[in-house]
């Protein structure tokens, strides 16, 4: 097989298309194609009168493929292999791990250990995705808050109710088994190629429903609405998990246990603390949603040409006087603003896009860096206790209820409470109420936002357009902890303990996430 790279084709590109500027760059005919499928695909909007994309291909020849690159002096081919993760055979079939937490970190390591053929124990302390959408939906239109199964908790993870973005800057390859695997499971065909590949929530609901179906096929044990309220060990090594379903607690026995609990089991982070398990503090963010007219986006981005294109992506980051960060993170281009809260009396919010991205607003997290430094004390869950003081604050801020407290970019830029919107209406549900954020984030990060968004707004025409609305708080946007492991992947203070993904901080998002889980899995494997 031959890749190409740096294939240039039309916004209203064909297959046609694609084979005949492959015949070209290899100075070939046609006719010596057998098959051309693109394996990447970006826009390049640089000159707004002539928007392309921009495409790698993988090509197969009827020819001899070397020869033909060789005779083409193409600096852009290369022969190349089509990705194959090849499964690791287990030491052990009998042994039975069990997996705690169903995001992607969870799911993946649950798949990769099935496949090999070892029958791995999951549990969720949330329900099944089908259960779970209803729950959610109630809390967004009647403000009905269920703490155990929600936008954190739950089959599929925080990602299921975000954009399922499967953007990521790891550059292991086992990224590519887990946009492989994700397709398989009725993933749109997209993902395998798009540069910023993203499933969309209503897609990936099903996706994650194929995925539990394959994994009750290869014998795996799936427990949903169970928690784990407890770890049982003897001699510095794991042995049981006691969990809880319904208000009848068990134990499990296990000499593997994988925590894969995300950014936001504060009780499970507690309990494993209180244990003396070793975490640390790291840095993490802090900040609000952003969110602006789609078409202002849009046409920022693409000029005139955005009508025939997607709706448009931007990720943005600037560095200020002080060396302090701030960027955007979890962009969701024609979505929502949702509560994603899972305590009582807070407020957190999360973007979140459908698969069509089709939706009047977009909007994105606009996060300021926050250090262990910046945080008086030394417990190493101080991060985590921060996360909570701010969502309560925002709690009050936006008068009880669930209401989430906003202000109009332009009033914030003049420190100063908002009294009208203008021509963005803010998405969040239950409901938004105009506060002076001022009094939910610390002074250091309100500083920077006013900082930055005109920073911002010179490099991404209309960001700090004095419409676009701001609404607090958005907070978990990654883990303030870190539990320490070892090569081995197990935790440096517990064997058989193996902390795994975001809320462990080793990830950053779902791809990574679900490498983590694969990484975790290959450890057990062939322990």
């Amino acid at each position: 097989m031959i890749r190409l790279s740096n294939i240039k084709l039309p916004l209203d590109y064909t297959d046609s298309d694609i084979k005949r500027a492959c015949a070209k760059e290899l100075r070939i005919s046609e006719q010596a194609i057998e098959k051309a499928s693109l394996y990447r695909r970006s826009i390049d909007a640089r000159h707004k009168d002539d928007i392309r994309y921009v495409t790698s291909v993988d090509v197969h020849l009827n020819i001899n493929e070397k020869s033909a690159v060789s005779k083409s002096k193409s600096k852009y081919s290369a022969i190349a292999e089509e990705y194959k993760y090849i499964p690791l055979t287990p030491k052990d079939k009998s042994k039975r791990p069990l997996i705690v937490g169903s995001g992607p970190a969870g799911l993946f390591c649950a798949l990769t250990l099935a496949q090999s053929g070892i029958r791995p124990i999951l549990i969720e302390r949330g329900s099944k995705v089908e259960e779970r959408s209803k729950v959610v939906q109630a809390m967004w239109d009647k403000a009905v808050l269920n703490t155990e199964c929600n936008v954190q908790f739950g089959e599929g993870g925080a990602g299921t109710f975000s954009d399922g973005k499967l953007n990521t800057g790891t550059k292991d390859g086992r990224a590519r088994k887990v946009l492989i695997e994700f397709a398989a499971h009725g993933a749109p065909e997209e993902i395998l190629y798009d540069a910023k590949p993203h499933i969309g929530t209503d897609k990936l609901k099903e996706t994650v429903k194929s995925i539990r179906a394959e994994l009750i096929a290869l014998g795996a044990d799936i427990f949903f609405d169970t928690k784990l309220t407890g770890i049982k060990t003897r001699d510095g090594a794991v042995t049981a998990a006691e969990v809880e379903h319904k208000g009848t607690r068990r134990l499990i026995e296990c000499s593997d246990l994988v925590l894969a609990v995300g950014h936001s089991a504060r009780d499970t982070f507690e309990l494993i603390h209180d244990m003396g398990i070793y975490t640390e503090p790291k840095p993490f963010s802090v900040g609000v949603r952003i969110e602006h007219l789609r078409e202002r986006i849009d046409r920022s981005q693409y000029g005139e040409a955005y009508k025939s294109l997607p709706a448009a992506y931007y990720k943005q980051s600037v560095h200020l006087k002080d060396g302090r960060g701030v960027y955007t993170f979890c962009m969701c281009p024609g979505g929502t603003v949702v509560a994603a809260q899972s305590e009582p009396e807070s407020i957190v919010t999360n973007g979140m896009s459908e698969f069509a991205r089709d939706k009047v607003n977009s909007n994105s997290a606009l996060l300021v860096t926050v250090t262990p430094d910046d945080i008086q004390g030394e417990h190493a869950l101080k991060g985590m206790y921060l996360q909570r003081e701010l969502e309560r604050k925002a709690y009050i801020e936006g008068g009880g209820g669930y209401i989430a407290p906003v202000v109009r970019a332009g009033d914030f830029l003049d420190c100063k409470k908002s009294t009208r919107f203008g021509e963005v209406m803010p998405s969040y549900k239950p409901g938004t109420h105009f506060a002076d954020i001022d009094r939910v984030l610390p002074g250091f990060v309100t500083e920077a936002l006013r900082e930055a968004l005109p920073m911002i707004g010179h490099r991404l025409k209309g960001f700090d357009h004095p419409d676009s609305v701001l609404t607090a708080v958005e907070s978990r946007s990654s883990s303030p902890i870190r539990i320490v492991r070892g090569e081995d992947m197990q935790s440096v203070r517990l064997r058989g303990l193996y902390p795994c993904g975001e809320g462990a901080g080793y990830a950053g998002g779902i791809v990574s996430a679900a490498v983590d889980g694969i990484k975790v899995a290959e450890k057990i494997i062939v322990e």
